[in-house]
């Protein structure tokens, strides 16, 4: 097999390099070979599959949406120690992985990467990815998800024996924490901080980030159509020394530690 040519891309901030995991030969030939034997993605219809707004189970954890609009998807993975997602492609869209607390490992096709906290992933559309969580507690990531689609998806291979299945439909509510539309955010929405308690979300002004900073910021993602259009999501790590001036005239979805 071909290997992929992974590497590490730092950003210009200090501490934080973010790992770019691209296609490869070896991605274009397993996608070919999963979509001859008639795997297909599909198409999540914005205002219809409302049971992506409550927690999905997973065999490995669970999974909820934290923000979602036109553009991105954002959403919270617990993923218990000693259990891993599949290896699974999105053909379609660029993800970004964020690591809020835990230790990991993602797996390729042709290596692995480790997952820490403050670890940022990078992950091309086309590129085929699996985590595990080492333990001994269970590892917390944020997913970003550009364009948003959560049905562009395909499984090559899973330890729960999903193999070529498609994105879950089993969901249980969360009525205690549902998610709330962003009145100032067109078609936004989300939840305001973690069923668990450790982790919170809120919406904030570039200028607000620059001007009253805050030791518990994790990371800030900028919000809007620039990064579905350019394929690059300029993600700020304020917590692994990420000195970087945010954008003043952008909204930014911050995830933080609970005070």
């Amino acid at each position: 097999m071909t290997e992929i040519a992974d590497a590490q891309v730092p950003v210009a901030a200090r501490g934080n390099p973010v790992v770019r995991i691209d296609p490869g030969p070896g991605d274009f030939a397993a996608l070919r070979d999963a979509v001859r034997r008639g795997n297909r993605v599909g198409n999540e219809q914005h205002d219809a599959d409302a049971h992506l707004d409550e927690v999905i189970p997973k065999p490995w954890g669970l999974e909820y949406r934290v923000f979602a609009d036109d553009f991105l998807d954002v959403w919270h993975l617990t993923i218990e120690a000693g259990h891993a997602t599949s290896l699974h492609v999105h053909p379609r869209k660029l993800t970004y992985l964020l690591c809020l607390a835990g230790q990991g490992v993602t797996r390729t096709l042709s290596g692995e990467h480790p997952v820490g906290a403050g670890t940022v992933l990078r992950i091309g559309g086309g590129a085929f990815h699996s985590t595990v969580s080492l333990g001994p507690g269970p590892l917390a990531l944020v997913e970003v998800e550009a364009p948003r689609n959560k049905f562009d998806l395909i499984r090559l291979r899973d330890g729960y024996r999903r193999e070529n299945t498609a994105y879950e439909s089993e969901h249980r509510k969360l009525d205690e924490l549902p998610v709330h539309p962003v009145p100032y955010l067109p078609e936004a929405r989300m939840r305001d901080r973690s069923p668990c308690a450790e982790f919170r979300f809120d919406i904030r002004a570039g200028m607000d980030i620059f001007y009253r900073r805050r030791r518990e910021d994790l990371f800030h993602i900028p919000l809007g159509p620039t990064g579905v259009v350019t394929g690059e999501l300029d993600i700020l790590a304020p917590a692994q020394g990420d000195i970087r001036r945010p954008a003043v005239d952008e909204y930014y979805l911050s995830l933080s530690i609970a005070s």
